[in-house]
């Protein structure tokens, strides 16, 4: 099982970023895995950000994002996608994409297994 989260970079405030999380050895197909997106600054805890979840494809995100923030999947690529519009200073962390067995997962200790993680840094 691999998850390899790619996309962060450096943008301005008000900009976008897409993140993507290529996934092998399990399928992101509805009725078998949640798959969602954490973050984390420097010297704070993980932060929850958004899921899609195990089945129907029902959507969830953290209150600091909601309305600005779209997680997304595609089957056929197998990937997740985490759009990031109206972003902030403080959207500034290393983003984290994980996979859960539960279907509406929002804990870290939900998922079971993670990625790498992929730098975003927005400028004020």
């Amino acid at each position: 099982v691999q998850l390899q989260a790619s996309g962060g970079g450096l943008v301005q405030a008000g900009g976008s970023l897409r993140l993507s999380c290529a996934v092998s050895g399990f399928t992101v197909i509805y009725g078998t895995y949640a798959m969602g997106w954490f973050r984390q600054a420097p010297g704070a805890e993980r932060e929850f950000v958004a899921a899609i979840s195990r089945t129907g494809g029902q959507t969830y995100y953290g209150d600091s994002v909601k309305g600005r923030f779209t997680i997304s999947r595609d089957i056929a690529k197998n990937t997740v996608f985490l759009q990031m519009n109206n972003l902030k200073p403080e959207d500034t962390a290393v983003y984290y994409c994980a996979r859960s067995r539960y279907n509406s997962p929002s804990l870290p200790g939900e998922y079971d297994f993670w990625g790498q993680g992929t730098q975003v840094t927005v400028s004020s």
